[in-house]
C-alpha cells in the first residue's frame, strides 16, 4: 500500500535542518578529512605489503591477514561502539576513536615483528570500528533529507580517497626512507586533524539540527531512552533492510580484495615496484571514489520521488562490476585489461550510496549511528575484512590472478540480495515519503 504523499519517513530529522549551510559544509569537511585519516592508517600497509613481506618473509595469508584484521575488528567493535556514541555523544566519541587509531598507527611504526604488527593493527581497527557510522549520522543530521544518497556516496568515497593517498603516499615515504616512516606519516597527518576537529565542532552547534529551531530555542526534547531490545527491533525491523545490509556488505567484498591485492597483482604481473605499483593502485582506488560519489548523486535525483529506483541503481551497479572484472582478469596484462579494471572498481562501491539512503530511511534518526553501525558491520563481516583475507588463502593455492578471477562473481549475490529486497515489505518505496 502506498504510503500518503505527507507521511514522513522512519526517522524525524527535519528536511532542512536549522544550522548554517556553512557551518554543515564544514562539519562535512572536517569529518571527511578525519574519514580520510581513518583510511590512510588502514591502507597504508598494502603499499608497504611488498617490502614486509621480503623483510619478515611473510606469506600470502599473513599478509592478508595483516590487512584484514583492522576491517574485522571494525565489525565486531562497531555496532557496541555506536551505541555508546549515540548515548555518550557523537562528537567526543569521534574525537576519541581519531586519538586511538592514530597511536595505534604509529605502534605499527615501532613494529619488529609480525605479532607486534598485528597487535597494533587490531588496536587501529579498534579505533576506526565506529568512525564511519557515527560519522555519517553527524554529516547526514546537518543536511536536508533529499540530499542523503550523494552526501553517504561522497563520505563514502572518503575511504576509497583515504586509500588512495595512504597507499601513494606511503609507497612514495617507504621508497625513500622505509616503511617505518610510512606509518609514522600516517600517524601525525591524524594527530593533526583531531585537534582542528575537536576546536571546531561541538555537541552544543549541532543540537539545532538535530532537534529543529523551536526545540533547540528552548531546551531538548525528553526522551525516554531505548532499550536494547527496541533497539535491536528497529535495526531489523523489515526484510528488505536486511537485505540492504546483506547486498551492502557482499558488493565491497570486492572493494576489500582490490584494495588490499592491487599493489601486488601490479607488482608481480606488470613489474612494478613499490613505489610505482602503490602509485597506480592509488588511481584505480581514486575511481572507486568517484564512482561512489556519481552513482550517490545520480541515485538522489532518480529516486527523489521514487524511491524504489534506490534498489535498481544498486542492482544495476553490482551486476556491471561482476562483469566487467570477471571479463578483465581473464586477458593479458596489457592496456585492456587496464581499462577494464578501472571501469569494473568504478562500479565497485557504487551501493555505498544508495544503501545508505534506504537505511537512514528506514530507521529512525535517534539511532541512525547504530544502524549505520549495523551496515558497516555487514560491509565489514561480509565484505572488506573477508575480502583480503579469502583472497590471499586462495592467492596461496592457485596464484593471485587466479583469486582475482573468482572474486567478482561474490558481486552477483549482492545483486540477487537487493533483488530480494526490493519485493520484500518494508523496502524504502513502501516506508518513504515523497520528498517534496
Amino acid at each position: 500500500m502506498a504510503p500518503h504523499p505527507h507521511e514522513p519517513e522512519a526517522d524525524e530529522l527535519p528536511e532542512t535542518p536549522a544550522v548554517s549551510r556553512a557551518y554543515a559544509w564544514l562539519v562535512f569537511a572536517l569529518s571527511f578529512g578525519l574519514l580520510l585519516s581513518d583510511y590512510m592508517s588502514r591502507q597504508v600497509l598494502n603499499a608497504v605489503s611488498p617490502s614486509l613481506k621480503v623483510e619478515w618473509g611473510l606469506s600470502d595469508t599473513q599478509v592478508g591477514a595483516l590487512s584484514g584484521v583492522v576491517a574485522l575488528m571494525v565489525a565486531l567493535l562497531t555496532l557496541p561502539s555506536s551505541l555508546l556514541a549515540d548515548r555518550w555523544g557523537r562528537v567526543r566519541s569521534l574525537t576519541l576513536m581519531a586519538v586511538l587509531w592514530s597511536v595505534a598507527t604509529w605502534g605499527c611504526a615501532l613494529s619488529a615483528s609480525f605479532g607486534e604488527m598485528l597487535v597494533a593493527r587490531c588496536v587501529v581497527g579498534v579505533g576506526e570500528a565506529a568512525y564511519g557510522s557515527v560519522g555519517t549520522a553527524v554529516v547526514l543530521s546537518v543536511f536536508p533529507r533529499h540530499q542523503r544518497a550523494g552526501l553517504s556516496g561522497a563520505f563514502a568515497a572518503g575511504g576509497a580517497f583515504g586509500a588512495v593517498l595512504g597507499m601513494a603516499l606511503g609507497g612514495h615515504v617507504a621508497a625513500r626512507l622505509g616503511w617505518r616512516w610510512s606509518f609514522g606519516v600516517m600517524a601525525l597527518f591524524g594527530f593533526v586533524l583531531v585537534v582542528i576537529y575537536r576546536l571546531a565542532i561541538t555537541e552544543r552547534r549541532l543540537l539545532p539540527a538535530q532537534v529543529g529551531p523551536r526545540a533547540a530555542i528552548a531546551r531538548p526534547p525528553a526522551r525516554r531512552p531505548m532499550t536494547f531490545r527496541v533497539v535491536l527491533k528497529a535495526l531489523f525491523s523489515t526484510p528488505a533492510l536486511v537485505c540492504v545490509y546483506v547486498g551492502s556488505g557482499l558488493e565491497l567484498f570486492i572493494m576489500g580484495a582490490a584494495l588490499a591485492w592491487l599493489p601486488s597483482y601490479l607488482n608481480r604481473y606488470y613489474g612494478m615496484t613499490v613505489d610505482r605499483a602503490g602509485a597506480a593502485a592509488a588511481v584505480f582506488v581514486l575511481i572507486s571514489g568517484v564512482g561512489m560519489i556519481c552513482w550517490g548523486v545520480l541515485t538522489d535525483r532518480l529516486s527523489r520521488r521514487q524511491p524504489a529506483r534506490r534498489w535498481r541503481m544498486a542492482i544495476a551497479c553490482s551486476l556491471t562490476c561482476c562483469a566487467l572484472l570477471a571479463v578483465a582478469f581473464r586477458l593479458e596484462a596489457g592496456p585492456v585489461q587496464v581499462v577494464l579494471m578501472g571501469a569494473g572498481i568504478f562500479f565497485a562501491g557504487g551501493t555505498a550510496g544508495p544503501a545508505s539512503a534506504m537505511v537512514a530511511g528506514m530507521t529512525p534518526a535517534p539511532i541512525h549511528a547504530t544502524a549505520f553501525a549495523t551496515l558497516t558491520l555487514a560491509n565489514n563481516l561480509l565484505g572488506l575484512a573477508p575480502g583480503p583475507a579469502v583472497t590471499g588463502v586462495l592467492a596461496d593455492r592457485i596464484g593471485l590472478l587466479g583469486a582475482l578471477r573468482v572474486v567478482p562473481l561474490v558481486a552477483l549475490a549482492a545483486a540477487l540480495a537487493f533483488a530480494l529486497g526490493q519485493q520484500r515489505p518494508g523496502s524504502p518505496d513502501v516506508n518513504d515519503a515523497n520528498l517534496q
